[in-house]
This record gives C-alpha cells, sequence and structure tokens, in this order.
C-alpha cells in the first residue's frame, strides 16, 4: 500500500504490541505486587492478598528490616563483594582475553580446549570444599573474592571477538611507537571496548549480587552473611512456622496459636518483612539497570559479531 501501511503491518503492529505489554505487566507485576503487599499492614494483608495499592499504608515493615544491625552487616558483605569482584574481574578478564586474542600466544590451543572444558564440566561442590578448605579460605571475607576473580571463559568468547574486531594497524602502529603489550592493553584496547566491559560488568554484578550459595556452602560465621542468604533464611523460617501451624491446628489449638504469634501480628508480621527484605535487597540492581541499559545492545553486538 502506498502512502500508508497494510492491513499486514498494522495487524503485526497491533499484535507485536499487545505481546510486548503483556510481557512487560507479567515481568513487572511480581515486583509491584512485592512493593505493594510489604507497605501494607501485616494482620490486613493476612486477610487477603492486595493488588494495586496498599489497603492500609505503613512503612513499618521496611522500619523494622532497615533497623535490623543483622541486615544492614549483610548489605555491606553484598555491596563491597559486588564492587571488588566485578571490577577486578572484569579487568582479570579482559586481561586474559587479550592475551588470549592475539594470534601469537604459545599454546593458544591447549588455552581455548582448557577453556571450553570448563564452560560445560566443573569439579563439583565436594572438591571445591576441600580446595577452599585447604586454600583457608573457608568461613573468610576472602571467600567472595579469590575465587571469583576470573569471569569465565564465556565472557572471553565474547572479549576475544570484540578484541578481533579492531584493526591490527592500530596494534602494529602502536608497536612500531615503542608500546609494549601492556600499554596497548591499557591505553588501546580498554578504551576501544568500553561498551562490552560495561555491559559484562552489569551481567558480572548482578550475578554476584544475587549469589547466596558462596554464603550457604563455605561459611558459618553470622558476621559473613550476605543479602540474599539473609533473606533465603527468612523464607525458610516462615515457610517452616506456616507448616508447623497448618499442622498443629489440627492437633494442638494452644500451639498453633503460640506459632501464629511467632509469625507476628499487628502491621509487622513475618510475610511482610520478608516482603520487605527482598524488594530492599532489590532496589540497588532496578535502579543501575536503566543507566546501564544503553549500553547492552551495543556492548553485546560488539562482542559478538567480527566486523
Amino acid at each position: 500500500m502506498v502512502g500508508g501501511k497494510s492491513l499486514g503491518d498494522r495487524t503485526f503492529s497491533v499484535t507485536n504490541t499487545v505481546i510486548m505489554v503483556v510481557i512487560m505487566i507479567v515481568t513487572v507485576y511480581p515486583f509491584w505486587y512485592a512493593i505493594i503487599s510489604s507497605l501494607n499492614s501485616g494482620i490486613d494483608l493476612q486477610r487477603g492478598p492486595v493488588f494495586l495499592w496498599p489497603r492500609i499504608f505503613t512503612w513499618a515493615s521496611w522500619r523494622a528490616v532497615l533497623a535490623d544491625p543483622g541486615l544492614l552487616s549483610a548489605a555491606w558483605i553484598t555491596i563491597s563483594r559486588t564492587a571488588f569482584v566485578t571490577i577486578i574481574s572484569i579487568f582479570y578478564t579482559a586481561m586474559f582475553a587479550y592475551a588470549f586474542s592475539r594470534p601469537y600466544l604459545k599454546w593458544r590451543k591447549w588455552y581455548m580446549a582448557l577453556g571450553f572444558t570448563s564452560m560445560y564440566f566443573s569439579g563439583g561442590l565436594i572438591p571445591s570444599f576441600l580446595l577452599i578448605n585447604w586454600l583457608h579460605l573457608y568461613d573468610n571475607y576472602w571467600v567472595y573474592i579469590i575465587p571469583s576473580l576470573f569471569g569465565g571463559f564465556w565472557n572471553v568468547i565474547i572479549l576475544n571477538a570484540n578484541y578481533k574486531a579492531i584493526p591490527d594497524a592500530l596494534f602494529e602502529s602502536a608497536k612500531l611507537d615503542g608500546a609494549s603489550e601492556f600499554s596497548i592493553f591499557l591505553r588501546l584496547v580498554l578504551p576501544l571496548s568500553k561498551p562490552v566491559l560495561a555491559a559484562l560488568s552489569i551481567f558480572t554484578a548482578v550475578g554476584i549480587w544475587n549469589d547466596y550459595g558462596t554464603t550457604l556452602y563455605f561459611t558459618q560465621s553470622n558476621d559473613l552473611q550476605t543479602l540474599q542468604y539473609l533473606i533465603l533464611k527468612l523464607l525458610q523460617t516462615s515457610s517452616a512456622v506456616e507448616q508447623l501451624s497448618s499442622s498443629a491446628s489440627l492437633s494442638n489449638p494452644a500451639v498453633s496459636e503460640l506459632l501464629s504469634l511467632a509469625q507476628g501480628q499487628g502491621e509487622i508480621t513475618s510475610r511482610t518483612i520478608e516482603l520487605a527484605s527482598m524488594v530492599i535487597a532489590s532496589i540497588p540492581m532496578v535502579v543501575m539497570y536503566p543507566f546501564a541499559q544503553r549500553f547492552f545492545i551495543s556492548g553485546v553486538l560488539l562482542g559478538s559479531v567480527k566486523g
């Protein structure tokens, strides 16, 4: 059709818009539900769920969570760990990928075989635990840093493709000017790879922020708990209390009443504490994504297509 869109084009646009809106609602609504439920009175929430807005608005659960010294300590551990690992891991991985991208690297094929093998096979939990214990990293803050310094071979593949897209003439010109390999990496390669490095930094930060397995398997001190592990304990504790309360209500009403009191009453309950903790723990990543969004498309495309 000249001068306008055809019926097929309009149908596609409308269908595509409807599908995108549905996906957006399905994606965003669970987070919105957690927010409004955490801001609702706990005793009112027990009468039935809220859907669009809190029925009885209160900051009580958020104030209780933010006043908990254990959560503040866990937040510090999580934030410091995420910052250290993201910065150091991206730098080390980028440096390794630069060396790996050079055709004159010795034993390059052996490194490639070792790297691809590591993508599909791992030592497992028990060998990892024995190694961590042998390195005296068990129940130590450095267990969060040292084992995570290398970002994985998948990041190496993305960075390698990006480095190969840089014209060889730039490398030759830098070498003619007397620049060393390390100088070329710092002054030439890194500045030209900012979009890819930024995208990988976001992916790394999100992965480290959401990790609770390291805390679960390799620490036992309360001072080394992370936010995600603390939330996991809250969820498990609340679930256990609910199951016990449900079982006791059939056999012993007195025990059921005690368990109900343990779940909380009034404005603050275990449910609202859980939701408030999850929302507060998610806020840094949610805030960071819009600022980093512009790096995603350009960074991933630059790192995946040679041209």
